[in-house]
């Protein structure tokens, strides 16, 4: 079980989730397959790739075969992260057949998507090269399945933001409208903290370099995000920073222009697209005869 599996277990119920997947899919019963293959019968299917990319969701897929037939075995041929080729043999699976085909779309699902975010992650990473620059998610997730999405975004060579609201102080535009201005939000998530014995680090988003300077010379956090900047005042922003605090891009981004922002020197570049705008990975689940 990998760290990041490990880590959230306590945020999210991976049998839960499988189970409810399978109460909204199944219902009932799998008709077709309870009606066409034998109650005993045992077959094996295997996941092919119809194109090239990064591969995720393998032990996502383990556990799902697992928790429906723990009879069923599996064997890998490529590890999570890994570069598969269109035509490639992912994995074979072989087990109770009708527990096999009613497992086969949510396997799907879950793989396709993980398996796009991770290799559009990857793309975006490796557009980065030679730079500290590390591109991460945001929380910009599909309701219900953050936890593979995020896990994706690591497979592909990515990092994470913050997970949830929990986990870290974001302080964005509309908690400093709010609040009455940078410095009173800023010190009032420090209070907060003191009076709630929390350790959480604190972003601030700044929307110009006035802001940026405001920050700096007022403290209490971590990081500064810059949010919709130029590449220009990127540039300058990191300059007036001079390693202080953490730095965030945000805003704007894309394969077109990622290498002009993190070779600004930039810590990390968060992409809301990496998960609410990506194309699942084709693959498909087919009977070994």
């Amino acid at each position: 079980m990998t760290d990041f599996v490990k880590r959230n277990k306590k945020h999210f119920n991976f049998k839960q989730f499988i189970s409810n997947a399978f109460k909204e899919d199944v219902g009932d019963g799998d008709h077709t397959s309870l009606s066409t293959i034998p109650k005993n019968h045992r077959g094996k299917m295997q996941l092919l790739a119809k194109e090239d990319g990064i591969i995720a969701g393998i032990e996502a897929a383990q556990i799902i075969f697992k928790q429906i037939d723990k009879g069923s075995k599996l064997k890998t041929f490529f590890k999570d992260g890994a570069a598969i080729k269109k035509g490639d043999v992912v994995l074979i699976v072989e087990g109770n057949t009708q527990k096999m085909l009613t497992a086969e779309r949510l396997v799907l699902n879950i793989m396709q998507r993980m398996s796009g975010i991770a290799t559009k992650t990857a793309h975006l990473q490796d557009l980065c090269r030679g730079t500290k620059t590390q591109v991460i998610d945001t929380r910009k997730t599909t309701p219900g399945f953050r936890f593979f999405e995020k896990w994706a975004v690591l497979i592909g060579g990515g990092g994470n933001h913050r997970y949830g609201l929990y986990d870290m102080i974001l302080i964005k535009d509309n908690h400093i409208d709010f609040a009455g201005g940078i410095e009173k939000a800023i010190d009032s998530a420090n209070r907060y903290l003191k009076s709630k014995r929390k350790k959480l680090n604190i972003e601030v988003e700044t929307r110009s370099l006035e802001d940026v300077n405001f920050v700096l010379k007022h403290g209490g956090v971590q990081r500064i995000m810059l949010d919709n900047y130029t590449p220009q005042q990127t540039l300058a922003a990191v300059k007036l920073i001079n390693g202080k605090f953490e730095v965030e891009s945000s805003g704007g981004i894309t394969e077109k222009n990622i290498q002009s922002y993190a070779k600004c020197g930039v810590d990390f570049i968060s992409i809301g697209a990496l998960t609410h705008h990506v194309k699942g990975l084709d693959l498909s689940l087919k009977a070994v005869k």
